[in-house]
Formats: structure tokens, C-alpha cells, sequence
């Protein structure tokens, strides 16, 4: 066996299995329409690859549902709690853990503790949720994206940094008093899963210190940013993923992470403090809205799963097996003429639908386009980040600002599909690029003010000549 083959297989084997659906087109057909033509309303047993997202959506290992029956459910002070704190101590150095049901509620809670009305947040890429609490909580979430992220087909290494050009002018300029938080999202999902150097981040570090900024990491795929590290940037490649994700957090005065990506976990997340009176009024927001600060909304079950997955999330064959099926997939799409956002990250592939479906303009929304062909065609469901998740749309639902790129997002679960689930993934898209003219465009139905995507409605547009 090569060496190579040996790095490719994954350091486990599959022990529990359940059934996935097989519907027939037309009945896909129906579904989609009764959806509203939105992936996110379709159920569960309606798809075939469910590639929507890599949140909460991964395999537990036996070690993982071995340690949940030890799981303490007291009310306060429960052991499962410690060896969660511990654990977490221990990977991320910070003093203070707070426990949250998921990443979504960590931000609300910290960003009422550190925010104020009218101040700035400023992030290599704020994520949907991200961007929603920023607003909720009176801010202004800013995007500083480096100028390599806009060139989709670049294979620079490191996309997902922050502009240091950019944010030191931000941190300087007449803005600098409105700054109240730095985020860095490791890695850069708003951006093609790109990662974020070490460098990169100990620039942000000394320029937050310098201006006296608080410096947060968004880590929800902590992991996965590691070990991209440490195959990319001079300098890390002795290190371990654990020894580089620890670094990582070291450089920052705190975090946020859903533990539903790199805590292995179907529920989850934290809060890693250093200050003392941040963390005292997190505690009371958290007490309040989420519940004791040693259970945070989690069962005791759930914080045994997180304390393990924590450990096998930068287990180096794990993470080996997983970058190598991505980059797998990445290829295999290529060779079927879809280009993805270069170079491939590890959670999720892009799809560049524009560049796929040049015969739909922005307004007939390419991305949400093909994320619809795919379920039509192959029952896979995932997620478009083009205009319809980023572009401004007037009060009658039409778009006035497009997105910069029309991107899907298939994202890819962890120890869930194996690679001939993926190969499927690649033959459909195959299918779609060898006629991509007879993808029909869309508009807008109805549409909520916030977080449009997950609750929008829409209706295909007939092609033209169409009777339909």
C-alpha cells in the first residue's frame, strides 16, 4: 500500500447505519414546490445528500455516546461539567468557560457583554448569525476581507485573512473610536472555507493591543484551520494540530465557537473569557437566558460528548482523512467542468454557479439556481451564498445590490458519507455542467427582514419561450 492511500483512509469504521431516502424526480418536484422552492423547508426524508450544512450534523464516535452514559444531569456543579471545563481549559488556556446550547447563543450573550450601540465589529467575514447578533445587539458588523479572498480562482493559501492594510486604517482613521471588537472566523466560512495563517493573526493580536481593541476568534472550525496550518504556513509543519489551535487561541483575549462543527457534536458551544468583569457579566446574561453557568442549556450528556470530540476533533489521522476526501470531491468536480473556489478548504466546497450559469443574471439567482437543479437532479440539498443570501433587495423583493460572486456551498458533514456518496455528488453536477442552459432562474415570493435565506420563498422563472 502507498503511503499516500495509508494517509487517505479514515481512522475509524462505520458501526451504526441508518437508511437514506430515494425519491423519484417527480416527487422531488413536489417537494421543492411545497418548499416554497427553498432547500431549507424540504424534511429530512426528502433528501438523498444532505449537504446544507456541516453544523450539528456529524457522526459520534462509541468512545463519544460511551462517555454521554456517564452523563451527570445535576442541576449545578454536575461532573460532566468539569470534565467539559477542563478539557476546554486545557485546549484553549482561557481562565473562564461558559457553556452555551450553540454558537448562535455564545454570540448573543458576548456581544450584549462587549458591544455597545454605534460601535463597530470588524471580521475577516462575519457569517450569517454573526452578522444578525452583531446588528442585534445596536453594532455594525464590517467585513475586511484581503484582496486575494476576490479572486476566486487564486491559490493563495491563506484567503480567509483579514486586510491588515484595511483594518489598520479602520483602527486609526476617524472610525477608530467606534471600534469596539475584532473577530477573526477561523475558518473563513463566508469566504470559501478558506483558512487563516498564524500570521495573520498575530498581526491582528499586536494591532488590537496597540489600540487597545478586544481581539475575539469566532472558532468554529478551530480544528480544520489547524491542521490547514500546518500543511500550508513555513514554520508549523512540526506542530501538531492540538499544539497550533492552541496557539491560535492563545493570541486572542477570547472566543466564541459553535461546538457543532469541530466539538463533533449534534449540540453545543462556549464562551473562553480572560477578563474578569467580561466574564461576570456574560455569567448573568447566560444564568438568565440560557441557564446555570455549568450546564449553559446542555445536558449533561451532551457536555460528555463535547469533552471527547474535543480530543478527536485534532486527532491528526482524523483530520488527515478528512482534508484528503474534501480535496478528493474538489477534484473530481473540476474534472466534471464546475469550478469551486480555489484552493479547497476541508468543511465545504464552493461552487461557482456564476461562472457555471452565465445565461442567468443576478437577479434570477444563479447560486439558488443550481441549489435547486441539484435536488431536482440527485436529491442533494445545500446552500446557496450568492445574491439571495448577500444581495440588497428593494421592498418589492427585488434585487438592487448582487453579491460579488453567485456561490453554492455544499458542506460536507463529518464521518457521515463516505467517498462513493461524494462520487454521486460529482456525476449529478457532471450531469447539470454538460447542459447547464436548462437551469430555470428564480424570484422572490415573500421574504423576511433577517436572515432572508432561511425563510425565504420563491417561484421558478419560465424560460423564455415557455407556456408554462
Amino acid at each position: 500500500m502507498s503511503v499516500d492511500l495509508h494517509q487517505m483512509l479514515p481512522p475509524y469504521r462505520i458501526k451504526v447505519v441508518e437508511p437514506i431516502p430515494f425519491l423519484s424526480p417527480q416527487e422531488r418536484r413536489a417537494a421543492l414546490a411545497e418548499a416554497g422552492y427553498n432547500p431549507f423547508h424540504l424534511r429530512a426524508d426528502q433528501i438523498t445528500i444532505d449537504l446544507l450544512s456541516d453544523s450539528g450534523t456529524g457522526a459520534t464516535s462509541a468512545a463519544q455516546e460511551a462517555a454521554a452514559a456517564l452523563g451527570d444531569e445535576s442541576y449545578a456543579g454536575a461532573r460532566s461539567w468539569f470534565r467539559f471545563r477542563d478539557e476546554v481549559h486545557d485546549l484553549t488556556g482561557y481562565p473562564h468557560i461558559l457553556p452555551v446550547h450553540q454558537g448562535r447563543a455564545g454570540e448573543r450573550v458576548l456581544f450584549t457583554g462587549l458591544l455597545k450601540p454605534g460601535q463597530l465589529c470588524l471580521s475577516n467575514t462575519h457569517f450569517d448569525t454573526t452578522h444578525a447578533n452583531v446588528k442585534l445587539a445596536g453594532a455594525e458588523p464590517r467585513d475586511l476581507p484581503c484582496p486575494a479572498a476576490f479572486d476566486l480562482d487564486s491559490p493563495d493559501p491563506f484567503k480567509g485573512n483579514i486586510d491588515l492594510d484595511a483594518l489598520t486604517r479602520t483602527l486609526t482613521g476617524p472610525e477608530r473610536d467606534r471600534v469596539g471588537l475584532v473577530l477573526m472566523t477561523i475558518t473563513n466560512n463566508g469566504l470559501g472555507a478558506q483558512p487563516v495563517s498564524m500570521a495573520n493573526l498575530t498581526a491582528v493580536r499586536d494591532l488590537c493591543r496597540r489600540h487597545e481593541v478586544p481581539f475575539f476568534l469566532d472558532a468554529a472550525r478551530f480544528a480544520e484551520n489547524a491542521w490547514l496550518v500546518g500543511q500550508r504556513e513555513p514554520g508549523y509543519q512540526d506542530w501538531t494540530p492540538r499544539q497550533i489551535a492552541t496557539h491560535a487561541f492563545g493570541l486572542a483575549d477570547g472566543c466564541v465557537v459553535s461546538l457543532k462543527k469541530d466539538g463533533l457534536s449534534a449540540i453545543g458551544g462556549l464562551i473562553g473569557l480572560r477578563d474578569d468583569d467580561l466574564h461576570a457579566r456574560c455569567e448573568a446574561n447566560l444564568i438568565a437566558t440560557e441557564g446555570f453557568s455549568t450546564y449553559g442549556g446542555l445536558a449533561g450528556h451532551d457536555l460528555e460528548r463535547l469533552a471527547q470530540g474535543l480530543r478527536e476533533v485534532v486527532e491528526p489521522g482524523y483530520l488527515r482523512a478528512r482534508a484528503a476526501s474534501t480535496a478528493r470531491l474538489a477534484r473530481l468536480i473540476n474534472e466534471a467542468g464546475v469550478d469551486t473556489v480555489q484552493p479547497a478548504g476541508i468543511h465545504a466546497l464552493y461552487l461557482n454557479a456564476g461562472r457555471l450559469l452565465p445565461h442567468l443574471s443576478p437577479q434570477e439567482f444563479p447560486g439558488h439556481a443550481l441549489g435547486c437543479q441539484l435536488y431536482l437532479d440527485g436529491g442533494i440539498r445545500c446552500a446557496e451564498l450568492g445574491s439571495l443570501y448577500l444581495g440588497g433587495m428593494d421592498d418589492q423583493h427585488r434585487l438592487v445590490t448582487p453579491a460579488p460572486f453567485e456561490l453554492v456551498r455544499l458542506a460536507i458533514p463529518r464521518r457521515v458519507y463516505t467517498d462513493t456518496h461524494l462520487e454521486y455528488v460529482a456525476a449529478v453536477l457532471a450531469d447539470i455542467a454538460k447542459e447547464p442552459g436548462r437551469v430555470s432562474g428564480y424570484r422572490v415570493v415573500s421574504s423576511p427582514p433577517l436572515l432572508r435565506h432561511f425563510k425565504v420563498r420563491l417561484a421558478p422563472i419560465p424560460a423564455a419561450g415557455s407556456t408554462d
